[in-house]
Protein backbone atom coordinates (compact mmCIF):
# COMPACT_ATOMS: atom_id res chain seq x y z
CA UNK A 1 0.00 0.00 0.00
CA UNK A 2 2.71 2.57 1.10
CA UNK A 3 4.93 1.65 -2.58
CA UNK A 4 1.99 1.97 -4.54
CA UNK A 5 1.12 5.23 -2.36
CA UNK A 6 4.06 6.64 -3.42
CA UNK A 7 4.51 5.88 -6.64
CA UNK A 8 0.91 7.49 -7.30
CA UNK A 9 2.26 10.74 -6.23
CA UNK A 10 4.43 10.90 -8.62
CA UNK A 11 2.46 12.66 -10.97
CA UNK A 12 1.46 14.80 -9.08
CA UNK A 13 2.28 18.68 -9.34
CA UNK A 14 3.28 20.33 -5.96
CA UNK A 15 0.51 22.14 -5.16
CA UNK A 16 -1.69 18.92 -5.80
CA UNK A 17 0.89 17.04 -3.15
CA UNK A 18 0.48 20.00 -0.51
CA UNK A 19 -3.29 20.03 -0.61
CA UNK A 20 -3.29 15.97 0.13
CA UNK A 21 -1.12 16.72 2.89
CA UNK A 22 -3.18 16.83 5.73
CA UNK A 23 -4.15 13.48 4.30
CA UNK A 24 -1.28 11.90 3.45
CA UNK A 25 1.92 13.68 4.88
CA UNK A 26 4.13 10.40 5.26
CA UNK A 27 3.91 9.85 1.99
CA UNK A 28 3.64 13.44 0.60
CA UNK A 29 6.63 14.50 2.54
CA UNK A 30 8.68 11.74 1.20
CA UNK A 31 7.80 12.81 -2.11
CA UNK A 32 8.85 16.65 -1.58
CA UNK A 33 12.00 15.04 -0.71
CA UNK A 34 12.49 12.28 -3.13
CA UNK A 35 12.15 15.45 -5.75
CA UNK A 36 14.09 18.04 -4.42
CA UNK A 37 17.10 16.25 -2.74
CA UNK A 38 19.54 17.19 -4.52
CA UNK A 39 18.57 21.14 -4.72
CA UNK A 40 18.05 21.80 -1.58
CA UNK A 41 21.37 20.08 -0.13
CA UNK A 42 23.46 21.33 -3.20
CA UNK A 43 22.57 24.98 -2.19
CA UNK A 44 23.38 24.60 1.38
CA UNK A 45 26.72 23.00 0.97
CA UNK A 46 27.69 25.61 -1.41
CA UNK A 47 26.49 28.52 1.17
CA UNK A 48 28.16 26.24 4.08
CA UNK A 49 31.02 24.21 2.41
CA UNK A 50 31.02 21.88 5.37
CA UNK A 51 29.19 17.97 4.70
CA UNK A 52 28.06 17.55 7.84
CA UNK A 53 26.80 21.37 8.56
CA UNK A 54 24.62 21.02 5.16
CA UNK A 55 23.26 17.95 6.82
CA UNK A 56 22.20 19.40 9.50
CA UNK A 57 20.73 22.57 7.91
CA UNK A 58 19.02 20.25 5.59
CA UNK A 59 17.17 18.08 7.75
CA UNK A 60 16.47 21.51 9.63
CA UNK A 61 15.28 23.18 6.34
CA UNK A 62 12.64 19.89 5.97
CA UNK A 63 11.40 20.05 9.92
CA UNK A 64 10.37 23.80 9.15
CA UNK A 65 8.66 22.81 5.62
CA UNK A 66 6.97 20.11 7.85
CA UNK A 67 5.85 21.92 10.06
CA UNK A 68 4.61 24.67 8.06
CA UNK A 69 2.80 22.33 5.69
CA UNK A 70 1.46 20.57 8.92
CA UNK A 71 -0.12 24.29 10.34
CA UNK A 72 -1.50 24.97 6.72
CA UNK A 73 0.57 28.19 6.71
CA UNK A 74 2.17 27.45 3.59
CA UNK A 75 1.24 30.27 1.05
CA UNK A 76 3.08 30.30 -2.13
CA UNK A 77 0.89 28.87 -4.44
CA UNK A 78 2.72 26.52 -7.35
CA UNK A 79 6.25 28.03 -5.77
CA UNK A 80 6.92 25.21 -3.58
CA UNK A 81 10.96 24.73 -4.63
CA UNK A 82 11.58 28.67 -4.16
CA UNK A 83 9.99 28.54 -0.99
CA UNK A 84 11.89 26.08 0.33
CA UNK A 85 15.10 27.61 -1.09
CA UNK A 86 14.25 30.44 0.87
CA UNK A 87 14.20 28.29 4.07
CA UNK A 88 17.71 26.73 3.28
CA UNK A 89 19.78 30.15 2.60
CA UNK A 90 17.19 32.04 5.67
CA UNK A 91 18.76 28.71 7.87
CA UNK A 92 22.01 29.10 6.30
CA UNK A 93 22.58 33.07 7.01
CA UNK A 94 21.31 32.84 10.48
CA UNK A 95 23.64 29.91 11.34
CA UNK A 96 26.49 32.30 9.38
CA UNK A 97 24.58 35.38 12.05
CA UNK A 98 25.55 33.23 15.10
CA UNK A 99 28.66 32.36 14.49
CA UNK A 100 30.38 35.47 12.74
CA UNK A 101 30.22 38.52 15.07
CA UNK A 102 31.46 41.22 12.89
CA UNK A 103 29.91 42.31 9.86
CA UNK A 104 32.22 43.31 6.93
CA UNK A 105 31.41 44.15 3.50
CA UNK A 106 34.39 45.55 1.22
CA UNK A 107 33.51 48.03 -1.86
CA UNK A 108 34.62 48.15 -5.07
CA UNK A 109 37.37 50.35 -3.61
CA UNK A 110 38.79 48.03 -1.37
CA UNK A 111 37.77 49.90 1.76
CA UNK A 112 35.29 48.49 4.58
CA UNK A 113 31.94 49.20 4.21
CA UNK A 114 31.58 50.30 7.81
CA UNK A 115 34.02 53.09 7.03
CA UNK A 116 30.79 54.93 5.94
CA UNK A 117 30.40 55.19 9.70
CA UNK A 118 32.93 57.29 11.71
CA UNK A 119 36.90 55.55 12.30
CA UNK A 120 36.28 52.93 15.23
CA UNK A 121 39.44 52.28 17.57
CA UNK A 122 39.53 48.98 19.38
CA UNK A 123 39.53 49.92 23.32
CA UNK A 124 36.01 48.41 25.39
CA UNK A 125 34.44 51.75 24.60
CA UNK A 126 35.14 51.92 20.64
CA UNK A 127 34.45 48.28 20.73
CA UNK A 128 31.23 48.42 22.19
CA UNK A 129 30.45 51.28 19.34
CA UNK A 130 31.81 49.05 16.40
CA UNK A 131 29.50 45.99 17.80
CA UNK A 132 26.56 48.81 17.38
CA UNK A 133 27.06 49.80 14.33
CA UNK A 134 27.53 46.28 13.39
CA UNK A 135 24.01 45.67 14.54
CA UNK A 136 22.76 48.49 12.54
CA UNK A 137 24.22 47.99 9.40
CA UNK A 138 22.48 44.39 9.94
CA UNK A 139 19.31 46.15 10.93
CA UNK A 140 19.63 48.00 7.55
CA UNK A 141 20.71 45.01 5.39
CA UNK A 142 17.23 42.93 6.56
CA UNK A 143 15.25 46.26 5.50
CA UNK A 144 16.55 46.07 1.82
CA UNK A 145 14.53 44.59 -1.53
CA UNK A 146 14.58 40.32 -1.00
CA UNK A 147 16.74 39.65 -3.69
CA UNK A 148 19.39 42.48 -2.67
CA UNK A 149 19.56 41.76 0.50
CA UNK A 150 19.50 37.56 -0.41
CA UNK A 151 22.78 38.79 -2.37
CA UNK A 152 24.68 40.78 0.20
CA UNK A 153 23.86 38.10 2.94
CA UNK A 154 25.63 35.46 1.39
CA UNK A 155 28.13 37.37 0.39
CA UNK A 156 28.68 39.10 3.49
CA UNK A 157 28.22 36.04 5.94
CA UNK A 158 28.63 32.97 3.65
CA UNK A 159 31.08 34.50 1.95
CA UNK A 160 30.34 33.06 -1.44
CA UNK A 161 31.69 34.21 -4.61
CA UNK A 162 29.66 35.70 -6.64
CA UNK A 163 29.90 32.63 -8.82
CA UNK A 164 28.38 30.98 -6.16
CA UNK A 165 25.90 33.15 -5.30
CA UNK A 166 24.54 33.20 -8.95
CA UNK A 167 24.50 29.81 -8.87
CA UNK A 168 22.62 29.21 -6.50
CA UNK A 169 19.96 31.84 -6.67
CA UNK A 170 19.50 31.07 -10.45
CA UNK A 171 20.83 34.29 -12.32
CA UNK A 172 23.99 35.27 -14.22
CA UNK A 173 26.85 36.86 -12.41
CA UNK A 174 26.03 39.73 -14.09
CA UNK A 175 22.95 40.04 -12.05
CA UNK A 176 24.15 38.56 -9.01
CA UNK A 177 26.70 41.56 -9.17
CA UNK A 178 23.90 44.37 -10.18
CA UNK A 179 22.02 43.08 -7.01
CA UNK A 180 25.21 43.56 -4.64
CA UNK A 181 25.64 47.34 -6.22
CA UNK A 182 22.14 48.20 -5.69
CA UNK A 183 22.09 46.80 -2.28
CA UNK A 184 25.17 48.83 -1.30
CA UNK A 185 23.74 52.15 -2.55
CA UNK A 186 20.45 51.97 -1.05
CA UNK A 187 22.61 51.30 2.10
CA UNK A 188 24.46 54.44 1.65
CA UNK A 189 21.46 56.03 0.75
CA UNK A 190 19.64 55.47 4.19
CA UNK A 191 22.60 56.12 5.78
CA UNK A 192 23.09 59.62 4.51
CA UNK A 193 19.06 60.21 4.34
CA UNK A 194 18.39 58.44 8.48
CA UNK A 195 22.23 60.65 8.83
CA UNK A 196 22.93 57.71 11.03
CA UNK A 197 26.38 58.60 12.31
CA UNK A 198 27.47 56.48 15.13
CA UNK A 199 30.66 57.91 17.61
Amino acid sequence: MEVAMSKSFKSYSDQELIQHFAAYEQWVIRELISRYQSKIYTSIYIMVKDKYLAEDIYQETFIKIFTTLRNGKYADQGKFLPWAMRIAHNLCIDYFRKVKQQVKVTLQDGTDILTLFPALQENAEQKTIREQSDYILQRLVDDLPQEQKEVILMRIYGDMSFKEIARVTGVSINTALGRMRYGLMNLKKTIAVQQINIR
